[in-house]
């Protein structure tokens, strides 16, 4: 039967074999078999013999291998004989195959090798045609031989046929046996290297192994025809290599590595299940200067071993990618590597030439943590040729002496799972004076004192150098043993029972069979591709404690003998620690890609994200987009530290997440990937960001100096500044930033250097940061609480009127859906309306919204002489057109670091954008509360962030934005667009004290202002920036307002007057842009203008908060004038 089998062997040429359900090692039956190499699959085992041939070792089972042989008996019609042999020159030959291309007689099958038996003779196939018949004696009839034959026969069947069988059957189940050589074709050269694989290349039932195999010259063959029901295969078939191979491995899909003679390495593209030989080469760079000598194929890794026994790992193996796409350095020095059916790995050390295990290797753990010695011991029933002493304790066998000794025993009382130490020869004196001195022992001592020769603290040292010495017993009372006699002499041969020489007499007290095992051997060659251990079944399986098991132990008190099984050993010198290497985790998941090529269309994907972690480490985490197209296997990747961005969204129904990198961004184009499940969706969110956070260094809590925004969803989103962030010299475009989330929902966010970071949620509930930890073992006002978030979904209601019935839902062809978003462009109705994403929640129903701007009559509606004409709150005789605003609330709830500040709701919220080496013992924060009042919170400290009261502070109109700059400047914007500058605010005097009225710019009406150092920035209703100019210490309110740029929705100026905005469209994409962070270049104290845009990642953001590293303000010091910064600094 198939199973899971361990196939090794030793630098003599024996072959051993150990089974992974528990056994020792075994040698093969033929004892005159010499090998050299080994490769195994779950169902047989390939080798290649001194003799460099070939040999094969299928496993045993209960159902035989049985191949049909068939040939076809032909016969024609003519009007003297009937039916008969003659045939006319143009038809088939008499014995043919079922098409009649090819002669086959009955005499012409012979049997492959001497591997097979005929299980009877010819006989004819009755049922040919599918139908039992016994009348008609097997004939198949027809007009002529190239026509369909069927059972009955007609007037016009001038031909007739029927088939032979013949069934041959493999004899040389579980045994060695030499594979024969091609018939009739040149035999190939000798063989040095064997390896096989691809059984699972297809979900058939009927595995099919592919078997590879490198000649003396260098040269790659490929055996043919093997299968379940021929075994031994075809005929070899040579393939073609640009350079000499060494060594070839092939894995249980389509993978196949091989190793140069120059050290350098090959992989085989194209191999399918329709191509098992493949189509091309590529070639791949060793793992260092010094060139691989090994190589070793698994399902989805390759392993190496280069000439200086180090073992190397190629990361980003796939069958979309066989080249993988880089090396990993791994502890230990081995002399070849064999991989198992799932990946698990085995090897031989190249200095103690010991079976290793690699421990730990699981689905996602591809590497493993550590090398483990398999330390099974050998079968005693094997012949050896080392010494070794057998003693018989059988009651009516043994009479107190020692009688022949035998091979191939193993000394003790049980069979532990420890290696054996080896007994030295019995004419030793030390030997003697051992029993003399455990005889002398007194009566009492415990029985841990069961091996007086082998200290307790030097067990595990006598282990490892295999040298041990003979221990009996000690007595369990002081009652006499019975005396026997011990030969001195050590046993050549054979020996009858009464022949002795120098006798001594000594009492020992055995109680069961003891023999010494034979030590192992120095290994040469492992294979683990039948040996098929999961993950789960490493602790049943590997005992690896058993070496403790040796002080344990004692020959005076016998226990039943355990299940042998295999053991691997953890003693020094054999467990090499990852310490300093690199290990690899591998986490794998389907998912849809969004092909951004024509066709445009989701595509089914494999996603593979690998994560390095290492002192080795270069390229860091890597994720890969397996996909098919046009049948031709191609893969995408992206470097995790090349991210710059993972933003949730939602699109078709699917839970989806756009992948943003530097080239993605200048393309506006990102990666989208999607899941059906959320919970798939979070899983994978959060293990990309988890990774990406991890190969920048990042922390999992923004820094104080994180630069904070918002996406038009409610995302928040941080990112963390480099001290070069506004250095000229070493710029870091925007393209470049890496934004990650934070959990929360808002509207809009404020921050400073000093981590005091505000918030405001869509329905007007304030929220302040904590900070704190996000685990479960928060406590106090670090505790993640629950946030929730209610918002406003809008639809629009349409009509046009018309001279018979009025206004109706009839419109015109051209005009926009009679439901629809703002636009009108897509359509909106109240059953296709879904919330923003999954995670929102209906709250409420569909209801007429009265507060739309512009006004509405007392049923809601808006008129409007078009659809894309500005909308007012009554009818006149020229509007042809109205509409109206329906509203319905969702809720959405998460968990995350923040605090809730009522009870006062606000629309708008600033904080004293200072740097971080300040000192405030309260630090600013304004707000504008929902009915337009300006408020001053008070008692806020980086310790207390969310403040103790608010301060009214009197305004003669409803405020809409309001914005506190360097040296305690509060500028603010009435409802109306009127602009307002707070006069004598300061620490002690927090309000202020009288409001100037600042010119708005010719025409326009700003909606949002940002004050900076020395800077004042703001925003209109049409989207425009503007500059401030003439700000002084003497005139703080300015002279002008300049025109800087347009499509700016939002403006945030840092304590360094540094200028960010985010820019409704950028120049060249028109339509994909929106919502682009962008950066003034350029920008100096004699130019606070600045000079251009950089534009950076584009993920619809709404508001933008800026601060920065106190590194920078350490270059602007030298910077002039000193009196303008030395006034506005603080």
């Amino acid at each position: 039967m198939s199973g899971s089998q361990l196939w090794a062997v030793d630098v003599y040429g024996r072959g051993f074999s150990l089974w992974a359900a528990g056994g020792r090692w075994r040698r093969v039956a033929d004892l005159l078999l010499e090998l050299k190499r080994v490769t195994g699959s779950q169902h047989c085992c390939w080798g290649i013999g001194c003799d460099h041939q070939v040999y094969l070792h299928v496993y045993p089972s209960q159902v035989p291998i049985r191949h049909q042989e068939k040939t076809y008996e032909n016969q024609r019609w003519n009007p003297v004989d009937g039916y008969t042999d003659t045939l006319l020159p143009t038809d088939r030959w008499q014995w043919t195959d079922e098409w009649g291309l090819n002669p086959q007689p009955l005499h012409s099958f012979v049997l492959p090798s001497a591997n097979w038996e005929w299980e009877g003779d010819w006989y004819v196939d009755d049922e040919s045609c599918g139908r039992e018949s016994s009348e008609t004696g097997g004939w198949e009839y027809a007009v002529d031989f190239p026509a369909t034959f069927t059972k009955e026969k007609k007037w016009n069947s001038c031909v007739r046929r029927r088939r032979w069988l013949r069934y041959r059957r493999y004899k040389a189940l579980g045994s060695w046996a030499k594979v024969p050589l091609d018939r009739a074709r040149p035999p190939p050269e000798p063989f040095t290297d064997i390896s096989c694989g691809g059984w699972d290349m297809s979900d058939s039932p009927e595995k099919h192994i592919y078997l590879w195999a490198v000649s003396q010259q260098g040269k790659l063959w490929f055996r043919t025809g093997i299968r379940q029901q021929n075994p031994e295969g075809t005929c070899w078939e040579p393939i073609q290599v640009p350079q000499e191979v060494a060594q070839v491995s092939a894995g249980p899909k389509d993978l196949l590595w091989v190793v140069l003679w120059d050290g350098q390495l090959l992989a085989r593209t194209g191999i399918n299940k329709d191509c098992p030989k493949g189509s091309s080469w590529e070639l791949v760079q060793p793992p260092n200067q010094k060139g691989a000598v090994h190589v070793a194929v698994g399902l989805t890794v390759v392993w190496a071993v280069t000439k200086d026994n180090k073992v190397w790992f190629r990361r980003g193996v796939n069958s979309h990618n066989p080249t993988g796409s880089g090396w990993i350095s791994i502890g230990g020095e081995m002399l070849m590597l064999s991989m198992g059916p799932n990946d698990q790995v085995w090897g031989v050390g190249s200095d103690d030439r010991t079976v290793y295990f690699r421990h730990g290797v699981t689905a996602t753990e591809v590497t493993g943590r550590s090398w483990v010695a398999v330390s099974a011991q050998l079968d005693g029933s094997a012949s050896t040729n080392h010494s070794s002493v057998h003693v018989q304790s059988d009651a009516s066998v043994f009479a107190g002496e020692v009688t022949t000794p035998s091979q191939g025993s193993v000394l003790g009382c049980d069979d532990t799972d420890i290696p054996k130490p080896r007994v030295p020869k019995i004419t030793s004196d030390s030997f003697i004076s051992a029993l003399v001195s455990d005889r002398s022992a007194p009566a009492h001592d415990p029985p841990s004192v069961a091996h007086p020769s082998v200290p307790e603290d030097n067990q595990m040292k006598s282990q490892e150098s295999d040298s041990s010495v003979l221990s009996p017993s000690s007595l369990s009372d002081g009652s006499e043993t019975p005396w026997s006699n011990v030969d001195l002499e050590e046993m050549k041969g054979s020996v009858p029972s009464s022949t002795r020489s120098s006798v001594a007499t000594y009492p020992i007290e055995l109680q069961h069979n003891t023999v010494v095992q034979e030590e192992l051997p120095p290994w040469a060659w492992v294979t683990g591709g039948g040996c098929d251990i999961s993950s789960s079944s490493h602790v049943d399986l590997f005992n690896i404690s058993g070496a403790t098991q040796l002080k344990q132990s004692s020959l005076t008190h016998p226990q039943p003998l355990p299940q042998p099984h295999v053991v691997l050993s953890i003693t020094e010198g054999t467990y090499l620690k990852l310490l300093m290497c690199d290990s690899v985790r591998v986490t794998r998941g389907c998912m849809c890609w969004w092909r951004d090529w024509t066709p445009h269309q989701w595509e089914d994907v494999s996603v593979t994200l690998e994560q390095v972690t290492g002192a080795g480490a270069q390229t860091g985490d890597v994720l890969y987009l397996y996909y098919t197209h046009d049948q031709e296997k191609k893969y995408v990747y992206a470097v995790i530290k090349e991210v710059t961005a993972l933003v949730p969204v939602f699109r078709d129904s699917l839970y989806t997440m756009a992948v943003y990198t530097p080239e993605r961004t200048k393309q506006r184009c990102p990666i989208l990937l999607a899941t059906p499940s959320q919970q798939d969706f979070n899983t994978w969110l959060s293990l990309l960001n988890e990774s990406c956070c991890a190969s920048r260094g990042l922390g999992e809590h923004p820094s104080k100096q994180a630069m904070w925004a918002v996406t038009c969803k409610g995302d928040v989103m941080v990112h963390e500044p480099s001290p070069s962030l506004e250095a000229p010299a070493q710029y870091l475009p925007c393209e470049h930033m890496f934004w990650r989330q934070v959990p929360a929902h808002l509207l809009c966010v404020e921050s400073n250097s000093l981590g005091v970071v505000w918030g405001i949620a869509h329905d007007h509930t304030a929220w302040v940061y904590t900070g704190g930890s996000r685990g479960p073992s928060a406590q106090g006002k670090h505790a993640p609480c629950s946030i929730s978030d209610v918002r406003s979904v809008y639809i629009y209601e349409n009509q046009r009127w018309n001279p018979m019935t009025g206004y109706t839902d009839k419109g015109l062809p051209t005009d926009r859906y009679m439901w629809s978003d703002a636009s009108g462009l897509r359509e909106c109705t109240k059953d296709n309306t879904r919330p923003p994403s999954p995670q929102w929640t209906w709250v409420s129903d569909w209801a007429v919204d009265f507060g739309v701007p512009g006004g509405t009559d007392k049923e809601g509606w808006q008129y409007a002489a078009d659809f894309p004409v500005t909308f007012h709150g009554y009818k006149t005789i020229k509007d042809f057109v109205r509409r109206r605003r329906w509203a319905r609330k969702c809720k959405i709830s998460l968990t995350g670091p923040w605090q809730k500040v009522p009870p006062i709701a606000l629309t708008d919220v600033t904080v004293l954008p200072c740097l971080a080496q300040c000192s405030l013992e309260q630090v600013p924060v304004w707000a504008i509360s929902e009915k337009g009042d300006v408020l001053c919170r008070l008692g806020v400290t980086t310790n207390n962030p969310s403040g103790n009261s608010w301060l009214h502070v009197g305004t003669d109109q409803p405020f809409k934005s309001i914005c506190i700059g360097g040296g305690h400047q509060v500028w603010a914007i009435a409802r109306d667009g009127a602009v307002f500058y707070r006069g004598s605010v300061s620490a002690h005097n927090p309000a202020g004290e009288c409001w100037y009225h600042i010119p708005s710019p010719p025409k326009q009406t700003l909606r949002q202002v940002s004050v900076g150092r020395t800077s004042v920035y703001a925003v209109d209703e049409n989207s425009n920036l503007w500059y401030r100019q003439g700000l002084t210490p003497s005139y703080p309110q300015g002279s002008a307002w300049e025109l800087i740029s347009s499509n700016v929705c939002k403006v945030s100026v840092g304590p360094l007057d540094q200028v960010w905005i985010i820019a409704d469209k950028v120049p060249g994409y028109p339509s994909e842009s929106s919502g682009t962070v962008c950066h003034r270049l350029g920008v100096k104290p004699m130019q606070p203008k600045g000079l251009s845009w950089d534009f950076g990642i584009g993920v619809s953001f709404s508001t933008l908060s800026l601060m920065l590293n106190c590194a920078v303000l350490k270059k602007k010091k030298k910077k002039k004038p000193c009196r303008l910064k030395m006034h506005f600094c603080f």
